[in-house]
């Protein structure tokens, strides 16, 4: 797959369809790669790949610090997902897209309304993330990174992903930064001779500022209040994808859709159906 250098970071990506195009944030919180819109959970029964290019332009990335996207030790919030999507769409010369997440995607989704209102033809949130358990549960994985650095060094992370090659989100121990750590032998080497202080305030700073709030994260809600944006929000039901986030953003966006069913009613030919219908009345 081809790879776009954006504001340094190698960025992964892959264009498939044809028709507007759909700058796409995967799933799979810090897993987001292209693959899991076809492997993760509800996004394989709903199948959006085996629909949506026929008469779209689908824009898949893997998020940095994602996949074979690269990374860079900093204290990272959901603008820079942003930059990294808006910059994705500069390189293929797409000025306007809609802008679709799943999962722990929608949050940059939201952010990127806010950013840059006059390039999106429509916000798509699929499972938003959100919710106190959600907000305790990522605060309580960057405590579990934090405590194992201070126990190992960032010496021992490296040789930790080295060994188990675990995205953040199914060993915490590995940190933000595993995908990067286990593809790239440089950026391994400068990440093992970080200061190990900075490092913590680094990730302290990042978790602060990702996980800030008991509902939907990515924009502050008076921002969200003023977009006059189409919106589709599908909601999700479970600890990491609390249906009150889905509540949320209905409230705070103006020209929000919110698709009332139960997740097990949430099937391949429904979800698609009210997908494209959305989508054909919301035209670049």
């Amino acid at each position: 797959m081809p790879t776009a250098t954006i504001d340094g970071i190698a960025t992964r990506y892959e264009v498939v369809g044809s028709g507007p195009p759909i700058l796409m944030y995967a799933p799979g919180g810090f897993n987001a790669v292209i693959e899991t819109w076809s492997t993760q959970s509800v996004y394989a029964r709903i199948k959006l790949l085996d629909h949506l290019p026929k008469n779209f332009t689908c824009i898949l990335f893997d998020r940095r610090e994602c996949g074979q996207s690269g990374g860079r030790v900093e204290r990272i919030t959901w603008n820079h997902y942003v930059a990294q999507g808006a910059g994705l769409l500069d390189h293929l010369g797409i000025t306007r897209a809609h802008i679709m997440g799943g999962c722990m995607g929608c949050a940059p989704v939201a952010a990127f309304g806010v950013a840059h209102p006059h390039r999106v033809l429509s916000l798509i949130l699929y499972w938003p993330v959100g919710g106190a358990k959600y907000r305790m549960s990522s605060h309580q994985r960057f405590a579990e990174h934090l405590g194992y650095v201070a126990s190992h060094g960032l010496d021992g992370v490296v040789a930790l992903v080295s060994k188990d090659g675990k995205p953040f989100g199914a060993d915490p121990r590995g940190g933000p930064w595993a995908a990067p750590l286990k593809h790239d032998a440089g950026f391994a080497a400068a990440y093992a001779a970080l200061d190990p202080a900075s490092y913590r305030l680094v990730c302290q700073g990042m978790c602060r500022a990702l996980f800030d709030r008991d509902t939907a994260p990515g924009a502050e809600p008076e921002d969200l209040m003023c977009l006059d944006i189409p919106a589709f929000i599908v909601p999700g039901h479970d600890a990491a994808h609390a249906t009150s986030a889905a509540r949320y953003l209905e409230e705070c966006l103006p020209r929000s859709q919110y698709w009332d069913v139960p997740v097990e009613a949430q099937t391949e030919a429904a979800t698609n159906e009210c997908l494209m219908t959305f989508l054909t009345r919301n035209p670049s």
